[in-house]
């Protein structure tokens, strides 16, 4: 298996990366450099995760060999009770994951370097310039540059800064491996300040939101919540797309075809929806000549800057869009899953059908009775077992956060499962129990860049929603907040060398980051003390301080104790109840053309050819004597009006009594001419066709 592991993982990680990014991209419309920097930037951070626990397992067995080829060979007796060999005590197994000497440092360099390169150069870059509202590659790349020059220019001054003072003061003898070193230590210490606030949260946050998962009232409330104030979102979204529209018809008129700039203008009219380009046209039957008139068109510049406000605008309306759809169904789910918990029959009855196709396997094995036992009986006690594993590993992380420092005795429950594990050598519970610790770690950080939202600008909505901005900044903070994590990881675990002095042999990522003996009030202060403050944050999520004070700012959060919280949550279920009639209706309206087509579709057909055969008839009749000519031409017209009377039942639609234009209130069933279903009892099947 020499390598082969290393092979497996990496296929296996792509492909998961490349499914959640499909999850928040859409490979379709955005731009395909875009969609592979991001993925790029996921695969190799959920790459240094998921190959980290095979660098332990590979540095113990060296370690274990390094110790017998050390060790002095045991001395033999010549005494016959003691011919049978004695198990040896350093006897090393080796790994099925082993990877041999030499490829871990490489390719920790190789997937190190290429994710600081991305996230400090290549993405932000790239960020400028897909939301830049540039018409040409050109423009775009000028319009990057120039955002970003600042951005550069700050880490270039102070990096500046530091060599004119290593270079001034002659304490220092600095080598291109110790700046190397310092460059590194410099991204892990941004990286691990943030790193400390997102794992704070998500420690507390994921085990709640599970235990919040069993209680339906709660997340139906919450989701009433949720839709009153998405309805705002996607009112505001409307509102400012038809401004934006507005203005883009306003230029569209200017802008004749014969004028330069006409190309930026087409341009910009191929970004807007459909029925905005069909209600606007093109106004290019005119000519006009743009030169003898006063320049008192929009210059390029502003093109650009109205080009930018479109595609913003279109993304953020067709994201509420899908999103308002989405939430719906969620609703209605969680009030059918209410309604079903008293059902006497348990079976799962659905108001609505689902509106994606089902699969016939899973309808199969899904049935009714199944999905009843498990969303009414078994789903909230998954969800709090769930919860309950998951605050275990949290106090585990957190008691072992503020205890890893202290290596005599061992105090970090990871580094004590991992001794224990490391002198039986067993290396399947070793990868088991790294693999399980870093990738709660890692479910606890990126869950809550998923989660968090900062105004409009960065946001990963699911269902392909993600804009091009919000997908390369999550590429950057991923690559930004891997390495500590991982560095983290193996400080919780004693496996680095800063914590655990007496090491004999680092592990390979360990040895890429070099020693941090240059800066030693990072290595034995920010490193070991920061990550206390994790207590802290813990605390505060729990009590919901972060979500109060945004509160107390003016930005609605969801709290059960809040009077705003009351009255959006009243303006949500008010919401989704109107949604719910509007959808009724619409489907009563098919079933009743359905039916209704069903029903007198042969009849039409029929009614219509003998109408042919009568006029065959009488037209054969006209030929004869004056006074049958009269008679059959009052036959004719009689025949005539009866055909229409009849074409006329035919072809009129059932009448909808909930339709919008009624209103709210059916008509009172009492009077005797309405029937349920909107029909008339004078329409009744049995009657309609006596007079034909």
């Amino acid at each position: 298996m020499s390598g082969a592991a290393l092979g497996i993982e990496i296929v296996v990680v792509f492909f998961l990366a490349l499914i959640i990014l499909h999850r928040y991209g859409d490979f379709k419309k955005q731009h395909k450099l875009v969609i592979v920097a991001t993925l790029l930037a996921w695969h190799l951070c959920f790459l240094i995760v998921f190959i980290l626990p095979l660098d332990v397992t590979t540095t113990i067995y060296n370690r274990c060999k390094v110790n017998l080829n050390s060790s002095p060979p045991e001395s033999t007796t010549s005494n016959v009770s003691h011919t049978t060999p004695a198990p040896r005590k350093h006897e090393c197994f080796k790994p099925w994951s082993y990877i041999p000497d030499g490829i871990m440092p490489i390719f920790w360099r190789v997937v190190y370097w290429t994710s600081q390169f991305l996230t400090w150069i290549l993405l932000p870059f790239m960020q400028s310039y897909a939301r830049s509202g540039g018409f040409s590659i050109t423009g775009k790349i000028k319009t990057a540059l120039i955002e970003n020059a600042i951005y550069y220019g700050t880490y270039l001054l102070i990096f500046g800064a530091f060599l004119i003072y290593v270079a001034i003061n002659p304490k220092f003898n600095l080598q291109w491996s110790q700046l190397q070193t310092i460059g590194i230590a410099a991204a892990n210490t941004w990286g691990l300040f943030l790193l400390v606030l997102l794992l704070g949260y998500g420690l507390v946050e994921i085990p709640r939101s599970h235990w919040n998962g069993a209680k339906k009232g709660y997340l139906l409330m919450k989701t009433y919540f949720k839709a009153a104030k998405l309805m705002t979102e996607k009112a505001d979204a409307e509102e400012n797309l038809e401004d934006i529209m507005e203005e883009v018809r306003k230029v569209n008129e200017s802008f004749k075809y014969n004028h330069p700039l006409r190309k930026c203008v087409d341009t910009i009219l191929k970004k807007c929806p459909v029925e905005y380009q069909e209600r606007m046209g093109r106004n290019m039957d005119d000519y006009e000549d743009f030169e003898e008139r006063p320049n008192t068109y929009p210059t390029e510049k502003n093109l650009a800057k109205l080009h930018k406000q479109v595609i913003y605008s279109v993304q953020r309306h067709r994201r509420t869009q899908v999103q308002w759809r989405i939430l719906l169904e969620q609703a209605f789910y969680l009030e059918d899953v209410a309604k079903n918990e008293t059902s006497a029959t348990h079976q799962f009855v659905h108001t609505f059908p689902s509106q994606e196709p089902e699969n016939k396997i899973a309808r199969y094995l899904y049935t009714p009775t199944v999905e009843w036992y498990w969303e009414c009986l078994l789903r909230p006690w998954f969800h709090r077992i769930l919860a309950v594993i998951l605050a275990t590993f949290s106090i585990i992380v957190v008691w072992s956060e503020c205890t890893f420092f202290s290596t005599r005795p061992v105090l970090s429950l990871f580094a004590v499962f991992i001794k224990l594990a490391e002198k039986n050598y067993n290396y399947f519970y070793i990868e088991m129990a790294c693999f399980l610790t870093i990738f709660f770690l890692s479910i606890c950080v990126y869950s809550t860049v998923f989660r968090i939202r900062v105004f409009n600008y960065y946001y990963l909505a699911s269902h392909h929603q993600t804009d091009a901005y919000s997908l390369l900044f999550s590429g950057m903070l991923f690559c930004r907040l891997t390495p500590p994590l991982c560095l983290n990881f193996l400080g919780l675990t004693h496996m680095d060398s800063t914590i655990a002095k007496s090491l004999e042999q680092p592990t390979a990522y360990t040895s890429i980051m070099g020693s941090m003996k240059v800066l030693s009030f990072i290595a034995d202060g920010f490193y070991i003390y920061y990550p206390m403050l994790v207590v802290i944050l813990c605390v505060a999520t729990y009590f919901s301080l972060g979500t109060r004070c945004l509160n107390l700012l003016g930005f609605q959060q969801f709290m059960g104790d809040n009077e705003m919280t009351s009255d959006l949550i009243d303006e949500g279920k008010e919401l989704i109840r109107r949604e719910k009639r509007k959808r009724q209706r619409q489907e009563d309206g098919e079933n009743r053309r359905r039916e209704w087509k069903e029903r007198y579709g042969n009849n039409r057909e029929d009614s219509s050819r003998n109408r042919n055969v009568q006029a065959d008839q009488k037209e054969s009749s006209f030929t004869e004597t004056n006074t049958t000519r009269l008679a059959s031409k009052y036959t004719r017209s009689n025949g005539r009006n009866e055909r229409d009377r009849v074409e006329l039942l035919h072809d009129a639609e059932p009448l909808d009594f909930n339709a919008d234009s009624v209103g709210e209130d059916p008509l009172d069933s009492d009077s005797g001419r309405y029937q349920p279903g909107g029909r008339y009892l004078s329409m009744s099947r049995s009657r309609i066709f006596d007079d034909v």
